[in-house]
């Protein structure tokens, strides 16, 4: 009786430790086309969604956001308040690239007149700085790949 009550007590004590340990954080967010990964930020909610990278004075090579829509819809965006400008790409359910663009600054960036449309259904959109796309060759077709809590956002927002 006494070897199992120490046998019990030690299964008890490993649990605990194992409960009390603390926890890994989930990796960065982080979006993969081909070779190229970009840290990005989450716009998860509709509140981060339409306030997007307006008002920024860069955005840093390397960096962008991930769109994370509740459900795939034809999706259109446009540059209010942005003052650089804005590569995007409208990403399928499957994660495939189905539209790219080059969105430019406004003339008046309070009033755009320019919308940028997946014309097809789309769940994620990716925006990065400006003229990444075209110069590291990101098109129409690229198989794209969650990492990250961006991977775990995905999931989330089913």
């Amino acid at each position: 009786m006494a070897r199992f009550a120490g046998r019990l007590l030690a299964a008890v004590l490993m649990l605990a430790a194992v409960a009390c340990s603390p926890r890994p954080e989930t990796a960065a967010p982080a979006v993969r086309i081909g070779r190229h990964v970009w840290k990005v930020e989450l716009a998860l909610t509709e509140q981060a969604r339409h306030h997007g990278l307006s008002g920024r004075d860069s955005v840093p090579e390397g960096t962008g956001m991930l769109f994370v829509f509740p459900q795939e819809q034809e999706l259109s965006f446009y540059m209010k308040d942005c003052k650089v400008p804005i590569d995007i790409a409208f990403i399928s359910a499957d994660l495939y690239v189905v539209r790219t663009y080059a969105m430019l600054v406004e003339a008046d960036p309070a009033h755009p007149v320019v919308l940028y449309n997946s014309d097809t259904p789309a769940k994620y959109a990716l925006e990065v700085a400006g003229g990444t796309f075209a110069r590291l060759g990101v098109k129409e077709g690229d198989k794209v790949e969650l990492l990250g809590s961006a991977r775990d956002a995905a999931k989330d927002a089913r």
